[in-house]
């Protein structure tokens, strides 16, 4: 160890900005420096009554005490190599690493991507890190804050005190770091941030948490990356297959709050849930299952669409190395999990990313770009590049560390619009004058674009309820690159009809048929929702018209309906076994229903449309292609009857009949795509659905007898209110 010599000479200012906490840059004055021909070392220990050197041999030098309030120098007559230090505190002792001896954590590569705006992998150098440096166990943090005057790491750890782990301030990426020697996983912390006009900021959440308290408390937790031993490789090398659009994709949407709860409404875990809900799913035909926003947020009546954060799994439900488990037992399953993915807007909580750095970081400063009147929300400045990528990393980080297989995209009308759900006076035109939210287009195209190259065989949906062009289209044909859309018109127009009396849909005939003018300009998915079940909407099974028999009928008949339509289809639970109430995200569903036949029913023709949907490709091969679908007969608005066949790629065909009219109809001839026997693979009218099973004794055959354009027809009986879906017998 060097010996030490003549006093340091730091200034008073210098010393009580740093005992202040208001230096700018205590990395250039704590630690080891050159001076003179020696060096100095500075330490500041507010805690402690003295501090002391000591060598990596075990020599020890007592420090000066060059501030009463803890400033401590000592000045070596060479550079002390690893050292530790020595306090005391009354009868206490202790030794620990000076964190501010450590070198830069950022490279000079990632600094450059981080300033461009091209980094992919952010979360592999932000946030909370545990790792090693110079030998030493420790905790490494980054944060982005660039217009910050100082920026600390405050937890338990340090009494939550901001002077005593200030951060080094990177210029050049306008980011901070520091290497904390000895703190382990699983401690608590926040950003304490001193804004540009020297204003103390409420304490900040990290960005980057890969974990967090739960709620209502708001700290980071010390986490670092998930680790777990994944056991999917075959689904990760073939999930592609799973969701291309050729495949049948069924979605089961979940709300992991309230699919179903333990005694006393306590929620499941991760794990509880991979017990319970993925044999479900399995058990059901589901091909997937998409989870409400499972990052993190502070506000559960949110259901997670208002997420702080971005990177780390609702603490609700367990560790993020349980949401780990969850996706790979999935995946063992043969089913794929999606998550809603927000990057629409951000809650306004203090601790949160609103006015991080003391100025509008991540959003807009004109509340006529950066408020959401609808949800009290921020929305995010896509059109800076950090930010951006911010975003964009985060959609990538789910499909990287969590092995996610899809993002389902929330609210992409309010982001391509900059006028949505705004007046004349409320909005701020694009640079050539226009509606178009220019900046967040080009998110969107980089987001799908890198998708498809870093989360291979993961896919994109998109949330957008109006006619932009080429939501789904390939990005180097000018589209946005989502490889689906929800089909929000088909929804409404088709929700809108099956709730009108059976009397009345002879004159809304066109809600049905109109969906197919548009059916194949995007790749869609049909979605019946959780937005359909809230908000005073009542349930599905709440809206059918009719007695209690005729409700169910209309819904079964409904389910059909939107099984064998061209898309795919997606489902929220509750819905599969008809759930009478309006769904809480506070309970349980009702499953005590299933012991009554009729919603056993319902349950069962979703499970055998599923069943049906995935082994038959005439009903999904050419989901996204005018080739799979067909009208035999569109025009008999009088009796509400519809007739159409599905085809595959090779020829083969399925023939729907859908009667939304309680009145049974025999002997109704109808043209079928090919002569010979047709299995009755779906009757929504069937006993063992809870109908009144009238149909065709299980197949027809056809006769030479020319209809519906067709060379080969037959008599059929249309039960009530019912579905019939004929396959060639083969």
């Amino acid at each position: 160890m060097a010996e030490s010599r003549n006093s340091d000479d730091l200034s008073p200012q210098v010393s009580e900005a740093i005992v202040t906490g208001r230096h700018g840059d205590p990395f250039a004055i704590l630690g080891p420096h050159p001076f003179g021909d020696g060096t100095v070392v500075r330490v500041f220990a507010p805690h402690a009554d003295t501090a002391t050197l000591v060598s990596e041999k075990g020599k020890a030098q007592e420090m000066e005490r060059i501030h009463p309030d803890g400033l401590y120098s000592i000045v070596l007559d060479k550079a002390p190599g690893h050292y530790t230090l020595r306090h005391k505190s009354g009868k206490h002792e202790w030794e620990a690493e000076d964190p501010y001896r450590f070198g830069t954590i950022l490279g000079e590569f990632d600094t450059y991507l981080l300033a461009e705006g091209r980094h992919r992998k952010l979360y592999e150098k932000f946030g909370a890190h545990l790792t090693t440096m110079d030998g030493i166990d420790g905790t490494a943090f980054t944060v982005w804050a660039p217009n910050a005057w100082r920026v600390s790491v405050v937890g338990d750890f340090n009494g939550w005190d901001g002077r005593r782990h200030v951060m080094r301030r990177r210029t050049e990426a306008g980011a901070w770091e520091i290497f904390v020697p000895g703190l382990p996983r699983g401690l608590y912390y926040k950003f304490e941030i001193v804004g540009p006009q020297g204003n103390v900021l409420p304490l900040k959440s990290d960005p980057f948490a890969f974990a967090s308290e739960q709620a209502p408390q708001t700290s980071s937790i010390i986490h670092g990356l998930v680790e777990h031993d994944w056991h999917d490789l075959s689904w990760m090398k073939s999930r592609a297959a799973t969701s291309a659009h050729s495949a049948p994709v069924s979605i089961y949407e979940v709300h992991l709050g309230s699919w179903r709860r333990a005694d006393g409404e306590r929620m499941l875990s991760y794990d509880e849930l991979a017990d319970q809900l993925l044999p479900y799913v399995k058990e059901m035909g589901f091909t997937h299952v998409e989870l409400l926003p499972v990052s993190e947020h502070p506000f559960s009546g949110s259901w997670g669409y208002q997420p702080i954060g971005l990177y780390a799994p609702t603490s609700r439900f367990g560790t993020p190395e349980g949401f780990a488990r969850f996706v790979d037992r999935a995946h063992q399953e043969g089913i794929g999990v999606l998550i809603d993915w927000v990057p629409a807007h951000f809650p306004t909580d203090p601790h949160g990313l609103g006015t991080f750095d003391g100025t509008h970081l991540y959003e807009h400063e004109d509340p006529r770009e950066g408020f959401h009147k609808d949800w009290n929300t921020l929305i995010y400045n896509l059109g800076r590049r950090e930010v951006a990528n911010f975003m964009e990393a985060n959609g990538l980080f789910w499909l990287d560390r969590y092995h996610v297989d899809g993002l389902r995209v929330d609210a992409v009308a309010s982001m391509l619009y900059r006028d949505y759900s705004r007046n004349a006076d409320e909005w701020v035109p694009n640079v050539h004058g226009g509606r178009e939210n220019l900046e967040s287009i080009e998110f969107f195209k980089s987001l799908n674009t890198r998708v498809a190259e870093d989360g291979v065989g993961a896919f994109t949906a998109a949330e957008e309820s109006t006619a932009f062009p080429k939501v789904s289209g390939p990005v180097p044909e000018g589209g946005l690159g989502f490889d689906y859309k929800w089909n929000m018109g088909w929804m409404h127009d088709s929700l809108e009809y099956i709730q009108l009396d059976p009397i009345h849909r002879q004159h809304h005939h066109g809600q049905i048929t109109f969906g197919l003018h548009y059916a194949f300009s995007e790749n869609f998915i049909l979605p019946l929702s959780h937005d359909e079940v809230v908000h005073g909407k009542g349930s599905l099974i709440g809206k059918m018209p009719g007695d209690e028999w005729q409700k169910f009928a209309n819904l079964r008949a409904y389910y059909a309906f939107m099984w064998t339509h061209p898309g795919k289809k997606l489902l929220f639970m509750g819905c599969e076994f008809a759930q009478i109430r309006e769904w809480n995200h506070d309970r349980s569903l009702d499953w005590h229903l299933l012991v009554d036949p009729m919603h056993k029913g319902v349950q069962r023709v979703i499970k055998d449309l599923n069943e049906v949907y995935a082994s038959t490709p005439a009903l999904h091969a050419l989901d996204c292609d005018p080739a799979g679908f067909e009208w035999i007969d569109a025009s008999n608005a009088e009796a509400s009857v519809f007739v159409y066949a599905r085809h595959d790629k090779d020829g083969r065909s399925a023939l729907v009949v859908l009667n939304f009219t309680p009145v049974v109809r025999p002997n109704y001839r109808i043209g079928f795509p090919e002569g010979g026997t047709w299995r009755e693979a779906i009757n929504t009218d069937a006993e063992a659905y809870g109908g009144s099973n009238v149909g065709n004794f299980g197949a027809i055959e056809t006769e030479e007898t020319p209809f519906h354009g067709k060379p080969h027809s037959a008599e059929v009986t249309l039960p009530p209110l019912g579905a019939l879906v004929f396959l060639p017998d083969d």
